[in-house]
């Protein structure tokens, strides 16, 4: 990693970053030692999909604290590099931008740019790490910082911090303890950056796992998987796409469902993957490849998220009736 800020105690750094999870690494460098000079983040998407006002918490960070804030549409335009050499940044920290950074616009600032990820690398690389990880099954999470090179999050390791994930935990919680995570280890890798003792630690291809972009379909429950693997699969899936899945009753039409909780539960009542089950209390317990789950909120289509109670009361299923594709 290049290294020309020996002679300095502090640098200029620019930020480049969009999502939440960005925002408390912000916060941090601004009350540093170190001068923020500019914040790089996404424009504002209006229209179809997306909030109508927009602005994001990090771009309101900025403008309060007096940071100029730059938004190109592609950041690796002509026009866009030059707006970012006319930072003079020393340094570039990366976290949750949202767009692939060309080989020229790493070579801009003379000591690099550095990634807050939100996984343990080599594992998750890509656009959905934290989703990934509760998804399939990992008990244990982190953030690690990386000097970025053009292959995306294969830099090697700067610093790495560590935590368990909760057991009842969405992705959206997740996210917003591992953004607190952040800030500490960027510093610390900054520090060394200034005093020249980094130790990059390279990644090993054998342990990559990826973690790309979500797709709404991938939120389709496939009720023939166990029970622990449902459990896993709705959690991840918040708050985006949502796990759902669609109702089918015999004479009635069938109705699309987001399933916002569910809880594993015992039972020797055994039926299809998918089935509704019996139940004595006037929960909704499904049958799974394992043991039935039940599912304790949801959202029908159109209407807002409800306790299960309160759907059946309104649309009471039948056992045989069964959930799917």
């Amino acid at each position: 990693m290049p290294n020309n800020a020996a002679s300095k105690s502090s640098l200029r750094i620019a930020m480049l970053g969009t999502g939440d999870f960005a925002v408390p690494t912000f916060r941090a460098l601004l009350d540093s030692r170190h001068t923020v000079v500019g914040l790089v983040t996404q424009p504002e998407r209006i229209g179809r999909g997306h909030h109508r006002h927009a602005e994001s918490a990090i771009k309101r960070l900025a403008i309060d604290r007096g940071v100029p804030v730059i938004q190109p549409e592609n950041v690796n335009t002509p026009d866009a590099l030059a707006s970012l050499r006319s930072l003079n940044a020393d340094l570039f920290v990366v976290a949750a931008y949202g767009q692939i950074l060309s080989d020229e616009l790493l070579t801009i600032p003379p000591c690099g740019a550095i990634n807050v990820h939100a996984s343990l690398l080599p594992k998750y690389r890509g656009a959905a790490p934290i989703n990934y990880a509760i998804w399939k099954g990992e008990t244990e999470t982190g953030v690690s910082i990386i000097q970025i090179q053009p292959r995306l999050d294969a830099g090697p390791i700067l610093a790495v911090v560590k935590t368990p994930i909760v057991p009842r935990e969405t992705a959206g919680e997740l996210e917003e303890r591992l953004a607190q995570l952040g800030p500490e280890p960027t510093l610390r890798v900054i520090d060394q950056i200034v005093a020249g003792t980094l130790s990059p630690l390279p990644q090993d291809p054998a342990l990559v796992i990826r973690a790309p972009k979500l797709k709404k379909p991938q939120g389709l429950i496939d009720w023939s998987q166990a029970a622990a693997q449902i459990d896993c699969h709705v959690r991840a899936m918040q708050p985006w796409p949502n796990a759902f899945t669609f109702v089918h009753s015999e004479g009635k039409k069938t109705q699309r469902l987001i399933v916002l909780e569910i809880e594993l539960r015992s039972s020797a009542e055994t039926a299809p993957p998918g089935q509704v089950l019996p139940s004595a209390t006037g929960t909704l317990l499904v049958a799974t490849g394992t043991t039935p789950v039940e599912i304790v909120r949801l959202q029908p289509e159109g209407k807002r998220a409800m306790a299960a109670g309160d759907f059946l009361r309104g649309n009471p299923l039948a056992v045989g009736d069964w959930l799917g594709s």
